[in-house]
């Protein structure tokens, strides 16, 4: 498992550019916003949790679909699915790299992209901080959908229309979260724990679910 984390690691960095192409998207998707509501710092100050937290989503549906796309391509897909690993361990190992190479930058550049919002301090550690926990069980959504479309020839814009409705909880839990923040400490509990609950929920769904479509891909 350490082996295959490793080279799953390694392949997310270079396909496509991996991680940088992930962060420039979110910059972009940030940096704009300004321009498109105006100089109000107010204003941007109140939206830009959500514009940020909008970004990592969007930013963090690219390259799903490549996830299982290297097997698929050089023919190992057939020898994960028979290996004796469980297979449901297999995808939580690829689950876990592709989110440390593309979902990990996210959080880590986000404080700066906060400070393009006009975020205080506490909205900026909070958006870090739910980004963290919430961003993995987008990878995990994101794993059925890419296990779904891996034997399509073109699946990248499927993986996205399946998995996108799915995220939805995860991204209105973690922006409550981090308006709860910024309101005080005690709101901020509930949406974080269910925040951390749907993680969890999907850490063991998904994979679960992504096994049994890839099996059934290969038969």
């Amino acid at each position: 498992m350490t082996a295959l984390f490793l080279r799953d690691l390694r392949l997310s960095v270079r396909a496509g550019g991996g991680s940088l192409i992930g962060i420039l998207f979110f910059l972009t998707v940030v940096a704009v916003i300004p321009f498109g509501v105006g100089p109000d710092l107010k204003l941007l100050s109140r939206i830009g949790p959500a514009i940020v937290w909008i970004g990592a989503l969007l930013s963090a549906l690219l390259g799903l679909d490549r996830l299982f796309q290297a097997e698929r391509d050089d023919g190992s897909l057939d020898l994960l699915v028979m290996q004796e690993t469980p297979l449901v361990l297999t995808v939580l190992t690829k689950c876990a790299a592709h989110w440390t190479a593309t979902g990990l930058p996210l959080v880590i550049a986000s404080p700066l992209l906060g400070l393009f919002m006009n975020m205080n301090e506490t909205a900026i550690g909070a958006t870090a901080l739910t980004l963290l926990v919430g961003s993995p069980a987008i990878t995990f959504i994101g794993a059925v959908g890419a296990a779904v479309a891996v034997a399509l020839p073109r699946g990248g814009l499927l993986v996205s229309i399946l998995v996108l409705p799915l995220t939805i909880p995860v991204l209105i839990f973690g922006v409550s979260a981090t308006y709860a923040a910024v309101e005080g400490p005690q709101p901020f509990l509930p949406p974080f724990l269910i925040l951390m609950a749907l993680t969890l929920f999907f850490a063991v769904l998904g994979p679960a679910a992504a096994a049994l479509a890839l099996r059934n891909t290969t038969d």
